[in-house]
């Protein structure tokens, strides 16, 4: 059951085994929130947890690869898109992109879904640490040329590294920001 007191909501989700555990636990400084395994597709709620009292960072479970059932990855996938699709208080889903592998089909079906839809979104490029920078470069420049090819206005993208907390304060700083127009 999602909560009802119309706190604002900012989602993330990715393939699984992209982490996305990594990441939360990253930045709400609290090791162990997200269980972060080795073994994809351990998620399968909506996962919520309140920050400071103001707003939920939301947990969703990864798409694409995982090792349930297609009943199993058929509920996730309806769970999943009826919450982006349908949620009033979602302000932003953050979609977690592997930085260390070249565009993959199915992260840019999903953006598209979310553009189709309009859902606001932004990219994080995760695993940065694990490649030369020039890797880095070339592999998100590559993502954002492909989705370039069917949008004309690109989502904010933030690259990150949970291991050296690479796009901590940017991540957080971009939640504040939309929080803070939303006083206004």
């Amino acid at each position: 059951m999602c909560p009802q007191d119309g706190r604002p909501e900012f989602a993330f989700i990715g393939r699984s085994n992209v982490g996305k555990s990594s990441l939360i636990n990253m930045l709400t400084a609290r090791k162990g929130l997200a269980k972060v395994s080795g073994t994809p597709g351990k998620t399968q709620l909506l996962n919520y947890f309140l920050i400071n009292e103001r707003w939920y960072l939301v947990d969703l479970p990864g798409y694409g690869y995982a090792r349930v059932s297609k009943a199993q990855q058929t509920i996730l996938k309806a769970m999943i898109e009826g919450y982006l699709l349908r949620r009033t208080p979602l302000m932003l889903a953050f979609v977690l992109i592997d930085s260390n592998i070249p565009p993959t089909k199915i992260d840019l079906n999903f953006v598209n879904l979310l553009g189709e839809h309009g859902v606001p979104f932004a990219l994080v490029f995760t695993k940065s640490d694990r490649m030369k920078p020039g890797e880095l470069t070339r592999n998100v420049q590559a993502f954002l040329t492909e989705m370039g090819k069917n949008w004309e206005t690109l989502p904010p993208h933030f690259i990150s590294s949970a291991e050296y907390r690479t796009g901590k304060t940017e991540i957080l700083e971009h939640i504040h920001s939309i929080l803070k127009a939303q006083r206004t």
